[in-house]
């Protein structure tokens, strides 16, 4: 007698725990819960047959047995519903799996209720560990670009500035962070809107209703006003970012879990920390108020610095009235991939779900599916 088959559920928990960045199982069962609100059965069974390549429907409609008008129709809403990726290839429409994080779940940022919240927060530290988010973070951390103007060297993708040249299109969408907890009746007041995204990052987020498309010259003013509330800025972990977030510790989850940490200097990708001069320090305090990580405390009116827990994001530097704060390269920084690829690859090889071999399996598959696809 044979096993009966999976629900389409706990098939497609098992394929979103095989993506990089991870989907993992607990004892509550609270994951079950989040997906059955997300996907419908059927929009779960068609994820099923997505994979971590950009494909175009015909393939896809090959891989699930339905006709090509079919899938590509379903994969739109899927699309559309914040369950797949999709950007243009040639003017044609291309669908990737998406992750649960970053991904599916900073997708329903125009789709929270209470119910829902309390469950991805209740999950996220179990996919956050998951993840292995310590050693091969998806986001990393450069300084406010004001605290840098002392240093002699900055590369391309260390300076916001430079990380939007490299893009035409822009768009702003609202923290999923603050809204979710705006939902809890907690949070701040401080910027709703500011997520950025580039380029095709950009155009899915705005061709889904979640974001409004600004110019070059809005996104540097809201840079700006990051800088002053005193924001963390999070771009994507590669040189060429399709995104950057202004964070807060209140709120981001992110920042929350590198909080938690006793060394979040450890735990953290970032190319820059902050060099302290006490004598220079008169003790006004600015820095205590400023930084997310609470790498300053007051001491018998003295302020003390503890370096393991400096994340580099420059927001103390940029508001020390007297220059006893600036910010140097840290000696020991990790290298930026080229692109979000390759930190998924790299993520993926880590967690082990991604080896040489099963890329290679999902290369020559998606070929031969292309192959047969009906054209």
């Amino acid at each position: 007698m044979t096993a009966p088959e999976p629900d389409v559920y706990e098939r497609l928990a098992r394929f979103l725990d095989d993506l990089p960045g991870a989907f993992p199982r607990t004892e509550s069962g609270v994951e079950m819960r989040i997906l059955r609100r997300l996907f419908t059965p059927d929009e779960a069974e068609l994820a099923l047959h997505l994979t971590l390549l950009h494909e175009e429907p015909r393939v896809v409609a090959r891989r699930a047995g339905i006709e090509v008008e079919e899938a590509a129709s379903r994969l739109d809403a899927l699309s559309r519903k914040g369950l797949a990726r999709r950007r243009e290839r040639d003017g044609r429409p291309t669908y990737q799996a998406a992750q649960f994080v970053i991904g599916i779940w900073e997708f329903h940022v125009n789709d929270l209720d209470p119910e829902l919240v309390a469950d991805v927060n209740a999950y996220l530290p179990d996919v956050v560990r998951a993840s292995r988010w310590t050693e091969v973070p998806q986001l990393r951390i450069i300084p406010a670009e004001r605290a840098l103007d002392v240093v002699h060297e900055v590369l391309p993708h260390e300076a916001a500035s430079e990380l939007v040249r490299q893009h035409r299109r822009f768009a702003v969408a609202p923290c999923i962070c603050r809204r979710e907890h705006r939902i809890q009746g907690k949070g701040c007041d401080h910027l709703a809107e500011a997520c950025l995204v580039f380029g095709q990052a950009a155009d899915f987020y705005v061709r889904n209703g979640w974001a409004r498309s600004i110019t070059a010259d809005e996104v540097l003013e809201i840079l700006r006003i990051a800088d002053q509330q005193g924001l963390v800025l999070q771009p994507g972990n590669a040189r060429k970012s399709l995104n950057i977030c202004l964070c807060c510790s209140c709120c981001c989850q992110v920042l929350k879990a590198l909080k938690a940490e006793p060394s979040p200097a450890r735990a953290t990708l970032s190319a820059f920390r902050v060099h302290f001069e006490p004598e220079r320090c008169t003790g006004c305090g600015t820095c205590i108020e400023r930084c997310p990580m609470d790498a300053f405390q007051l001491e018998d009116g003295t302020v003390v610095h503890d370096p393991e827990r400096c994340i580099g994001c420059g927001l103390c530097a940029t508001t020390c009235p007297t220059g006893a704060l600036s910010m140097e390269r840290r000696p020991d920084a990790r290298a930026i991939p080229g692109t979000l690829t390759d930190t998924y690859l790299k993520l993926g090889r880590l967690r082990g779900v991604l080896g040489p071999g099963r890329v290679a399996r999902l290369v020559i598959r998606s070929r031969w599916d292309r192959l047969w696809a009906k054209a």
